[in-house]
């Protein structure tokens, strides 16, 4: 092998290891990119619900329950769902309503009024969704629980718990959810970018027992 076919060959495996270098560096950035604090990895945000498969909602306790008995004022009532899963209905007493939807929990009390009275006519409204709520922690003006109203998103919820506190890291907003299967998705709302109109679709929507994180 001649000197220049060396030097050639040096160059190569050199410039070789200059690729291999960078493509590790980028690999470790893209992956510093999915970390969020504590070591969380970043999920790709969720599609917003569909419309036409939204599930029907069930009732659970503190929940707000309005029952009423056309033409039978005297057996209307509106009251909270117990921590038993109960509400009290004149006549027929104590009623499960928890894990029930409203037109589940409307045949039932049709069915045990039909006792006393003939063809009750009821209707069931849910007039306070006090069972499901997001938490917010962190660097937010008012920390705590918040109930999870139709279609509520991550920058509504802020807002309503009065806004970010002044040295909040407004573009790292975690959003940590618990999975049926038992494991935890975490997403990231940044504000900055979700203002400059860079990040859409970051703005999920909020689903019950989320914690939205805001760190300073």
């Amino acid at each position: 092998m001649t000197g220049a076919e060396r030097q050639i060959r040096k160059t190569g495996v050199w410039m070789h290891g200059r690729g291999v270098a960078a493509s590790c560096v980028l690999a470790l950035v893209a992956f510093a990119g999915l970390m969020a604090c504590g070591g969380r990895v970043i999920s790709p945000s969720p599609p917003d619900p569909d419309p036409m498969t939204r599930e029907n909602y069930v009732i659970g306790v503190q929940d707000l329950v309005g029952v009423s008995v056309w033409k039978n004022p005297e057996l209307s009532v509106s009251g909270t769902v117990r921590n038993d899963g109960k509400i009290s209905v004149p006549l027929i007493d104590d009623v499960r309503a928890e894990g029930l939807t409203a037109m589940e929990l409307k045949e039932v009390i049709t069915r045990e009024l039909s006792e006393f009275i003939s063809a009750p006519d009821v209707t069931v409204i849910i007039e306070e969704m006090r069972s499901q709520s997001v938490n917010l922690i962190g660097a937010v003006s008012r920390s705590g629980r918040l109930p999870l109203g139709r279609d509520l998103r991550v920058l509504d919820a802020i807002i309503s718990m009065g806004g970010f506190a002044p040295f909040a890291d407004k573009s790292n907003v975690q959003i940590v959810r618990q999975m049926e299967d038992g494991t935890e998705e975490t997403y990231r709302f940044d504000y900055d970018a979700y203002a400059k109109g860079k990040a859409p679709g970051t703005n999920i929507v909020l689903r019950n027992g989320d914690t939205i994180i805001v760190t300073e």
